[in-house]
């Protein structure tokens, strides 16, 4: 299971791409909202940890160079969009052939169920942004709308506000951090602390497998007769 870990641990993939931390950044964001497969890369976390490593002082405690802070809070916004966009774009030109697909490792008939009761619960302009800030729910939302014709211009509209919010809101919350911390205290404080955004990060996934867990069990039987709840 490291490798799982690894996955979901921002500081890994800042470490790996290295001297080009920064265009990583920028590509993960644009792949895990505009593409089926990038929903299992890190993002919230990822944001935050991006800003805390903008800081010259705290990126050199992992040995990396610091993220270039401007191109962050210009790059990663445009990336969102661009991204959710993208996924919007062949929702609506594929339709459900998209995900015809047999359930895999990383492809889960259920994530797209997820989404679906997502945009008819909030209704199309509050589910694309409140999305942003649900995992998976995050990467899916977008060609969900492109197949259910919500209309491209209202689409971009509400894409943006809640791209805009999402990165910026992370970016600033990990900058700050990043200001506030004293370079060799980043053991003690900055990464347990990306550790837990991600933990966080995690909790609606949990939330929603417990809640279909219970829904499962109260499910009629075949004979009409209900499950016991224990």
């Amino acid at each position: 299971m490291d490798w799982l870990w690894n996955l979901l641990d921002p500081t890994w993939w800042l470490t790996l791409f290295g001297a080009f931390a920064t265009i990583g950044v920028l590509a993960i964001i644009f792949a895990e909202t505009g593409l089926l497969l990038g929903f299992f890369l890190p993002g919230d976390s990822l944001l935050v940890a991006a800003g805390i490593f903008s800081s010259a002082a705290v990126a050199k405690g992992i040995g990396i160079e610091p993220l270039s802070w401007p191109v962050l809070l210009i790059g990663t916004p445009l990336c969102a969009i661009a991204g959710a966009q993208l996924g919007h774009f062949l929702g609506a030109r594929f339709g459900r052939k998209m995900f015809d697909r047999p359930d895999s490792r990383l492809f889960k008939r259920e994530h797209v169920d997820r989404a679906e009761e997502f945009f008819e619960k909030f209704g199309p302009a509050r589910a694309v942004i409140l999305a942003r800030f649900v995992p998976i729910v995050r990467t899916f939302m977008n060609p969900v709308a492109g197949v259910l014709e919500m209309p491209a211009r209202r689409f971009f509209l509400w894409n943006v506000i809640g791209g805009v919010v999402w990165v910026e809101g992370l970016l600033l919350l990990g900058h700050f951090l990043g200001s506030k911390v004293e370079p060799k205290q980043i053991d003690k404080y900055i990464l347990p602390g990306v550790f837990l955004i991600v933990l966080i990060s995690l909790i609606p996934i949990i939330v929603e497998v417990i809640k279909k867990r219970r829904e499962r069990k109260h499910l009629p039987e075949p004979n009409g007769k209900h499950h016991r709840v224990h």
